[in-house]
């Protein structure tokens, strides 16, 4: 009898260890196969992602600069006079009147051609845009042959209760008339079919955005002709030559005879612009906000061999002419919000301004050698914010002015004014409200000046309004001085105007 043998091909750990390792290898690449999944989906939301903002700005840019170029100060400025009958005889846009800006790329056809307008269809009804007067100008975003966001075309029009789809004088909505926006009535109250001496036209912006990859925006503006701060024009006036708007932290005048400080109006300031105001009625040479304050300074103004110089501070009542002016200041001066705060005087200012530098600066000639691109002219003053602290002039043994200044300065810093340098105009030291003048010269304000400190040292807004700052710092030197001038104050008012935006939407394309 033959005895067998069994043959084992291995023993079971070998077989266990395989599968696992299969089941390793199949994890492995079921992760491996996720990750590429996921980095391809993520390259998606990536690129998804820069097109959407991409287009989204080349539209709003399409936006701005239409708005931009509806005022005249701007050097793009759409004349509509020169177009004729784009405007009614009241100066307004009529419905069915319709301007392009068209931005086409280098070689395409008119773009208003290619890209249909079919959203003016969808808000005055079928047909519209056929019946309609088109008017069409370029874009100005390619000039000097660099290509500008790529927008298509900017459409600007007047507006309806039908386009709008909103019944604003209650008796249902209606194809005309143009609707009209009156800031001097009540919220919800505003818009108007009835033009009033205080209302402006509203009117529509619309721009449409393409991408070589086809991504597509349509963004909307509602806009009207604002003052960026009803009044300011009006009513920015100064209630002194130098206002020390605020408690007194140090105050130290010059010793020398040639220091003048006068709130009598024009002794210095010619040749002045073109037209000028009536001259006002004498001003404080000095300016505080409370009894003390005003002694404070008083207390400033040093002796010297003849006793005090205080024949040199006239204006209102006996020299030194010092006023305790909190109850003629307006809103605008009055507090840390009216001053610095969101709405304030200060951001107001920054809004409109022609020249805004971040950081110290250093200016020693016009244009400065950093930061200032020009310093404005008599016949055409700048507004000019530096936010930082500005030295303004240079150290010099010679007397003679060699640097001067026109329109509104603000300085949110420390303002550093050397003796030969002059400015015409508005000066407003509003932040750290600190004003040193180290040396001797001709120089001189000719204007107003106000000094105000709303922050700490770390930039922060203080709850009130903190102590400021005027120090001569060689008692013996100075600039020459302070002197209030109408004219000049009122020729550095800045415009003010613009495009206020009322509403802001996308619109959802077919």
């Amino acid at each position: 009898m033959k005895v067998g043998r069994t043959i084992r091909s291995g023993r079971p750990e070998q077989g266990i260890a395989l599968l696992i390792s299969i089941f390793v290898l199949l994890l492995i690449s079921v992760v491996a196969i996720s990750l590429i999944v996921s980095s391809g989906t993520e390259t998606s939301l990536a690129g998804n992602y820069r097109s959407a903002t991409g287009v989204n700005y080349a539209a709003l840019a399409g936006l701005e600069e239409a708005r931009g170029r509806l005022l005249p100060n701007n050097p793009g400025y759409i004349n509509f006079n020169s177009m004729p009958g784009f405007l009614s005889s009241a100066g307004t846009i009529p419905l069915k009147t319709v301007l392009y800006i068209t931005n086409p790329a280098s070689g395409e056809p008119d773009p208003t051609a290619t890209y249909l307008d079919t959203e003016y269809d969808a808000e005055f009804g079928n047909g519209a845009l056929n019946g309609a007067k088109v008017y069409k100008t370029s874009s100005v975003s390619t000039v000097a042959g660099v290509q500008g966001p790529l927008y298509k075309w900017v459409r600007i029009n007047a507006v309806s209760e039908q386009s709008l789809k909103l019944d604003v004088d209650g008796n249902g909505i209606d194809a005309a008339p143009a609707i009209f926006y009156d800031g001097a009535q009540p919220t919800g109250k505003q818009l108007t079919v009835n033009p009033t001496p205080t209302s402006a036209q509203v009117l529509e912006i619309t721009s449409l955005a393409v991408l070589p990859n086809g991504s597509q925006k349509l963004l909307q503006y509602l806009v009207v002709f604002s003052n960026l701060n009803p009044g300011l024009a009006a009513n920015l006036n100064f209630p002194a030559s130098l206002t020390m708007d605020g408690p007194i932290g140090t105050f130290h005048s010059s010793l020398n005879s040639d220091f003048h400080v006068s709130g009598v109006d024009r002794q210095h300031g010619a040749p002045y612009p073109s037209s000028c105001p009536p001259n006002d009625p004498n001003k404080y040479a000095l300016g505080a906000t409370s009894p003390k304050s005003a002694q404070d300074i008083k207390n400033g103004i040093p002796p010297n061999r003849a006793g005090y110089l205080y024949d040199n501070y006239s204006g209102i009542g006996p020299d030194p002419s010092i006023g305790d002016i909190s109850n003629s200041l307006i809103p605008a001066f009055q507090t840390v919000d009216a001053l610095d705060g969101p709405k304030g005087l200060v951001q107001t200012i920054t809004g409109i301004a022609d020249h805004v530098v971040s950081g110290n600066v250093t200016c020693n000639s016009n244009p400065c050698p950093t930061g200032i691109p020009d310093l404005g002219t008599s016949s055409d003053p700048v507004t000019t914010v530096v936010q930082g602290d500005l030295t303004l002039g240079f150290p010099s043994s010679e007397g003679a002015v060699q640097l001067s200044g026109y329109g509104l300065l603000l300085v949110t810093g420390k303002f550093t004014l050397y003796g030969n340098a002059s400015w015409h105009g508005i000066v407003l030291v509003i932040g750290q409200g600190d004003v040193e003048v180290p040396s001797y010269g001709y120089g001189e304000i000719d204007g107003a000046m106000l000094v105000a400190k709303t922050r700490d040292n770390s930039n922060t807004l203080l709850p009130s309004l903190g102590p400021v700052t005027f120090n001569v710092t060689q008692p013996t030197n100075g600039n020459i001085g302070f002197y209030y001038d109408s004219c000049w104050v009122q020729a550095a008012l800045p415009n003010g105007t613009t495009y206020k935006v009322l509403s802001f939407h996308e619109i959802t394309q077919n």
